[in-house]
């Protein structure tokens, strides 16, 4: 029996022009100096989706972390962990936006460069504002400590090694 961490990307995606949508650039930045396990890589993707599914055709993860800012009509600064259905929508073949970061077409684009689609989670964050401005809004910025506490302890639960048969 062989032994082999999993592997896990983390993801920030947003546009720092665009006020809250900045959430997973700045959570990103801020877990990209905590010194994670070897096994996870975290990266800022911003709003290059076609870098991120470029990252998945070429490497091989078990879990992919999405942190991005997400309006479910919460109060701003809610936090939620979602796992992103592999449903019909993503069978799309096209691909509306070189800058979009909606994980369905991350999915399309993924499966039309042959990737492969690892367990994908999203941890979202209520935005306040998403309009053009510079900055986080005081209740998104006070939710990105909770959110590197919370995407720490995600990467942590599927780090664990597992058994591979060989």
């Amino acid at each position: 029996m062989t032994v082999r961490p999993q592997r896990v990307l983390v993801a920030g995606l947003g546009n720092i022009f665009l006020g809250d949508d900045a959430f997973g650039v700045e959570v990103v930045r801020r877990l990209s100096v905590l010194g994670l396990p070897d096994d996870v890589r975290v990266i800022d993707v911003g709003i290059r989706s076609v870098h991120l599914a470029y990252e998945l055709r070429e490497r091989t993860y078990d879990t992919v972390i999405l942190i991005d800012v997400v309006s479910k009509g919460g109060e701003a600064g809610t936090l939620y962990v979602l796992e992103p259905d592999d449903d019909e929508d993503t069978l799309n073949d096209r691909v509306t936006d070189g800058h979009a970061i909606h994980p369905h077409e991350i999915f399309a684009l993924v499966r039309q460069l042959g990737g492969h689609l690892p367990r994908m989670i999203l941890v979202g964050c209520e935005p306040f504002r998403t309009g053009p401005d510079a900055g986080l809004s005081p209740r998104v910025a006070a939710a990105v400590d909770d959110a590197v506490a919370l995407v720490t302890r995600l990467a942590s639960a599927v780090v664990p090694l597992m058994a591979v048969r060989t």
